[in-house]
């Protein structure tokens, strides 16, 4: 924590930076108003600590002008000529607190621990307050993605149910937002269930809720989903996870738009839009026996497909900026991936989708100690080889190994897994054996932790 003292009094200066020095702060000083300003405007500052009396600016003028350039900087006001009107401009200018002179110092001490407290609680309170209206959205500008928004545009200010398909990771769940939140039901929130996360021997108690008694534990009534969406909008994700029982009960409930809680006689009318969503082929699904034919075509008014990531490479560069926006401040700020690094991102196959980028980028920014994320670094951690560029024409002595390394491996029918360990194996053990076993050295050439370099070398070893 930085506080910045502001006095004319040289004393009184070194006294109270020698206490905040103790105490652990570091400290900034200013003999002046004018000073004081320039310190906030050009330097990163927690507290400040200022005289009232002051040639030229005064303290109540500089507190002023502090607070409206830095409205949240928790300022501490003291005075050896101090009264209570004085004590009260000071606390309307929105000083944190007023401390005569000649000042305790265990006082001043207490009053900044708590001001920077406060402060930091009012810094939390913000955090969250932008986390909780911050609403995730699509992230791109490729055709898809752009038809995708289209499509929501048309269909979210209708009550058609909608069925969301797409891989694992894609962003079903954003689509299903996106739709509601420009609905005429965004007033309510969304109501979300997922259907493979429960058990089958409780879904039609989450889904419908229960009467007392209906079943051993249920020692109270309980509301369901669709009596909590009333009015709402009710998503439905990994719907074909759903047993054929339950699937026709939400059949029912879709058909009539009432149900009965488990154990109960009363039937409960609800206004409920449904939006489902699976990764899993549906109509596959159906000739297996494994989802009604009718269900499906229930849901699947207005069906929506989100594509994998390997299909919209295009936003790939949008993502990452996103990404990278969100993992700001969590050991990755002021990070910046080259130009090299995304084209290697984008030879990346992504079978977890956008959600495999995400840890992705967010696994780079932590471990990745340089500024700039380069192709180098990308390849090690995907395990892809280096693409450099070449005299055209002409193959390299370093492409001419690996396409030797890769005949090899090929004409010894190992699969693509077997290679690829055995190539990583045999080049670190290269490498290590190039600097006479020494595994810092090794670690440092080649841009790795030196002891992700051990782990490694001893899978590697043991595979």
């Amino acid at each position: 924590m930085r506080i910045l003292i502001v006095d004319d009094e040289t004393s009184i200066v070194e006294s109270l930076c020698g206490i905040m020095q103790d105490e652990g702060y570091k400290t900034l000083s200013a003999a002046s108003g004018e000073q004081a300003l320039e310190v906030v405007a050009h330097e990163h500052v927690d507290l400040v600590l200022m005289d009232v009396w002051m040639p030229g600016i005064d303290g109540l003028d500089t507190l002023a002008r502090i607070k409206e350039s830095h409205p949240h900087l928790p300022v501490i006001m003291i005075s050896g000529h101090g009264n209570i009107d004085t004590a009260v401009q000071a606390t309307k200018a929105g000083a944190y607190d007023f401390i005569e002179k000649p000042p305790s110092y265990d006082k001043i001490v207490l009053s900044i621990k708590n001001a920077l407290h406060l402060s930091q609680v009012e810094k939390d309170n913000l955090i969250f307050r932008q986390k909780a209206e911050k609403k995730p959205e699509l992230t791109g500008h490729s055709g898809v993605i752009n038809a995708i928004r289209d499509s929501i545009s048309r269909v979210a200010p209708t009550d058609a149910w909608v069925l969301i398909t797409g891989e694992h990771g894609t962003g079903k769940e954003l689509v299903a937002q996106a739709i509601h939140r420009q609905s005429a039901r965004c007033a309510r929130p969304m109501i979300e269930v997922n259907c493979a996360a429960i058990p089958e021997e409780l879904i039609e108690s989450e889904l419908f809720g229960h009467e007392k008694g209906a079943f051993t534990g249920a020692n109270t009534s309980k509301r369901g989903k669709f009596d909590l969406a009333d009015g709402s909008t009710l998503f439905l994700d990994e719907i074909a996870d759903m047993s054929l029982k339950t699937q026709a009960k939400i059949l029912r409930i879709l058909q009539e738009q009432n149900f009965e809680r488990v154990g109960g006689a009363r039937t409960i009318p609800v206004d409920v839009r449904v939006l489902a969503a699976t990764n899993k082929d549906l109509a596959a699904e159906i000739l297996a026996g494994n989802f009604r034919e009718d269900l499906y075509w229930r849901l699947n008014v207005v069906p929506i497909i989100v594509p994998p990531l390997r299909n919209r490479l295009a936003d790939l560069p949008d993502l990452v900026a996103c990404f990278m926006r969100e993992f700001a401040g969590r050991g990755g700020g002021g990070k910046r991936f080259s130009e090299a690094a995304l084209a290697a991102l984008s030879r990346h196959n992504w079978p977890g989708n956008v959600r495999e980028l995400r840890n992705f980028v967010e696994r780079a920014m932590i471990m990745v100690p340089e500024d700039e994320v380069s192709e180098t670094i990308i390849c090690q951690l995907l395990g892809q080889p280096v693409v450099t560029p070449d005299e055209p024409g002409r193959d390299s002595g370093k492409e001419a190994a690996v396409k030797s390394a890769a005949a090899g491996f090929t004409a010894a029918g190992l699969s693509f897994k077997e290679a690829k360990r055995l190539f990583e194996r045999d080049f670190l053990e290269a490498k290590v054996n190039e600097n006479n076993g020494n595994i810092a050295k090794t670690a440092t050439q080649l841009g790795m932790e030196r002891s992700h370099l051990y782990r490694r070398l001893k899978t590697l070893g043991e595979g």
